[in-house]
């Protein structure tokens, strides 16, 4: 009988970079709300910062490290604080904000850096009543983009076009926590002020499965898909104890696991690396990131380690699987938020040959979208497209985001 179970990732251990590779001089934003506050991908980095009348972010191209310029140029044009941003998959040059302000505005953002504040995003969404806390790019068809606000609503629009594609209303009786994806963009996993967990398919705009209370305790809940479409949950128990949850849709009453954690209050960001199958717990105001590896074997959520460090974090981002360096065997890269810099935090599998590890780096999903919006709306799904990274991706340059408006005095009689 084996005692210690074989796994790969059971010596993977976090460092951060050198001083000179962190980003700092940057003003993080101050704003209570649990969001990540910061988003990355292979070209940028982009942190929501304070700022005077309005809401503002930053984007940094990713070499650009060290003291960040006093006057470097911000995105400004929400008329209060951003308070999410997400980049596009599907085009490194594209990110979408959610502000207080009630709308999500989409930005077209340059390789160079430009000299000016940008003020002008290539489309303005808007549709809700109330402010809006989450957006969330569809992971496989192009420019469609979700938001959720404290209206309760999910709506769904098409980037392209500018229009709303989907509005999921009456779903959700009270503030919406999380929403994610699952792997093919078919459904949708939200969390709410009421304790349910909802599964949601969004085209024909029905609950397919919920669950009342995975976790017992008042404190917000977040869920996300797995990549085997199972669901990873983390909230409070009665207690006040952080519990992480993993779920079957097929036998919503029991989980599969269900672990205490410990007895802290910030809210758990997990972030999930499918390639791995690893989750990493951030918590919010923590100076630490648990990761544990999800197997078929009991207890499926196995425990490999804690980075720690001594500093709290007020946000962390996330870098996608082709923004990261394949050669040092590096499997995941945060991006942890101070109230004055970003530092970056590299995961990685010891190992101790150069050559290229096909084990660690499954093809992964690229930047190529696997579907177009009105074919997805129409009931297609696709898989996401993958590339591999046995040379290193490199990024794709700038695309622009065409935003085609349809002529509304076509239509009318």
């Amino acid at each position: 009988r084996r005692v210690v179970r074989q796994s790969k990732f059971r010596h993977v251990f976090g460092q951060p970079v050198k001083a000179d590779q962190m980003y700092e001089d940057i003003r993080v934003s101050k704003v209570t709300w649990d969001s990540s506050f910061c988003a990355v991908n292979p070209k940028f980095l982009a942190i929501i910062v304070e700022s005077g009348g309005g809401g503002a972010f930053m984007v940094l191209p990713l070499a650009k490290t060290g003291r960040v310029d006093k006057n470097h140029p911000l995105v400004t044009g929400h008329t209060a604080p951003v308070l999410d941003i997400d980049w596009c998959p599907h085009n490194d040059n594209v990110i979408a904000s959610a502000s207080e302000d009630t709308t999500v505005m989409v930005w077209q953002i340059p390789d160079y850096i430009p000299v000016r504040n940008i003020t002008e995003p290539v489309v303005t969404l808007e549709g809700h009543s109330k402010r809006v806390g989450i957006i969330s790019w569809h992971p496989t068809a192009r420019n469609v983009l979700l938001s959720a606000g404290c209206d309760n609503l999910v709506i769904l629009w098409n980037v392209g076009t500018g229009e709303m594609l989907l509005v999921l209303e009456d779903m959700h009786t009270d503030l919406i926590y999380n929403v994610g994806w699952n792997r093919n963009g078919s459904l949708l996993v939200t969390t709410c002020k009421d304790k349910k967990v909802r599964v949601i398919d969004p085209r024909k705009q029905q609950i397919v499965a919920e669950k009342d209370k995975p976790h017992d305790g008042a404190r917000p809940i977040r869920a996300i898909f797995m990549a085997d479409g199972k669901i990873f949950t983390t909230g409070f128990s009665k207690m006040s104890e952080r519990q992480l949850g993993l779920w079957d849709l097929n036998n919503f009453e029991e989980p599969i696991a269900l672990q205490e954690m410990d007895t802290s209050n910030g809210v758990l960001l997990p972030f999930y690396d499918p390639d791995s199958s690893i989750v990493y717990l951030c918590g919010k105001g923590d100076s630490s990131i648990r990761y544990f590896e999800i197997t078929d074997e009991a207890p499926y959520v196995h425990y490999l380690n804690t980075y720690s460090s001594k500093e709290p974090q007020r946000g962390m981002g996330f870098m996608p699987k082709r923004g990261l360096e394949v050669s040092k065997c590096e499997i995941a890269r945060f991006f942890k938020l101070h109230e004055r810099k970003c530092e970056p935090i590299v995961m990685t599998v010891p190992r101790k040959s150069d050559l290229f590890q096909d084990d660690l780096y499954p093809d992964t999903p690229g930047p190529e979208p696997a579907l177009e919006a009105d074919e997805w709306l129409s009931g297609k799904d696709a898989e996401p497209i993958l590339i591999s990274l046995r040379d290193g991706y490199v990024p794709i340059k700038n695309r622009e985001l065409k935003v085609v408006k349809k002529n509304i005095l076509d239509n009318k009689p």
